[in-house]
């Protein structure tokens, strides 16, 4: 008898945490979002703001403060927000204290291109971003892309995005008829012949060690050209 009684007594309280659980499932269900918390894990504000990402989400699925937490669709908030050209990726997630949390990661631009009148960014997926009115990225113009030599274009973007002080100091990127490259730089207002897309390490510690050298002699400014095309040795002409 004694041993019904327990198990009498085990299922009563398993029913009792079960009935307790449900209800609370249920009343947070009904309870209604109180607040959205937006975050941007690449830069707070730049091409995309809070303002604009609210006002996303009211055009698809109106307020979403006072709503219920059981009609949040968490899934197609992601997608809504994912479909904005500004933004690469986003996670939302539901607090039990009745806040839509979404952290945002915004697409980065590598390079600016000026496509016959048309402007655009190139991103770090190789793929067209428009620009913003929000913010103007400080990347390199990318003249001379074309659907032939868009690959090794992106490549050449995506190596100085890559590298600190190529980033600071690269402002242009040609690419001529015959897919040579040639960079113009920030300090120093020269033209660096590159060549064609190949041996590009070798290239780029050549030029390095050459700002080295130029740098710590305070002779940079004497020079125009800058070629890395020749193996073994850089060729500069002077002003």
């Amino acid at each position: 008898m004694k041993k019904y009684y327990t198990f009498i007594k085990g299922l009563l309280f398993v029913g009792v945490v079960l009935f307790l659980f449900g209800f609370a499932t249920h009343r947070n269900k009904l309870k209604a979002i109180d607040k959205i918390d937006l975050k941007f894990t690449n830069g707070d504000n730049l091409f995309i703001d809070y303002k604009t990402v609210n006002k996303l989400l009211i055009q698809n699925y109106g307020e979403l403060k006072s709503q219920r937490k059981e009609n949040i669709i968490l899934r197609r908030l992601e997608q809504t927000l994912i479909s904005n050209d500004m933004i690469e990726d986003a996670d939302v997630f539901l607090t039990i204290e009745g806040t839509i949390g979404a952290t945002i990661k915004q697409r980065t631009p590598i390079a600016r291109v000026n496509d016959e009148g048309v402007a655009y960014y190139l991103d770090s997926n190789g793929d067209k971003m428009p620009l913003s009115s929000s913010y103007s990225a400080r990347v390199p113009l990318l003249s001379g892309l074309r659907s032939s030599n868009a690959e090794q274009g992106y490549k050449m973007a995506h190596l100085i995005f890559k590298d600190s002080f190529l980033r600071k100091q690269i402002i242009g990127i040609q690419i001529n008829k015959k897919d040579e490259f040639s960079l113009s730089t920030r300090v120093g207002n020269q033209k660096i012949e590159f060549g064609k897309l190949n041996n590009i390490d070798v290239k780029f510690k050549k030029l390095k060690a050459f700002y080295q050298k130029a740098l710590k002699d305070k002779t940079l400014e004497k020079y125009q050209t800058i070629n890395l095309v020749y193996n073994k040795q850089v060729v500069c002409t002077k002003k």
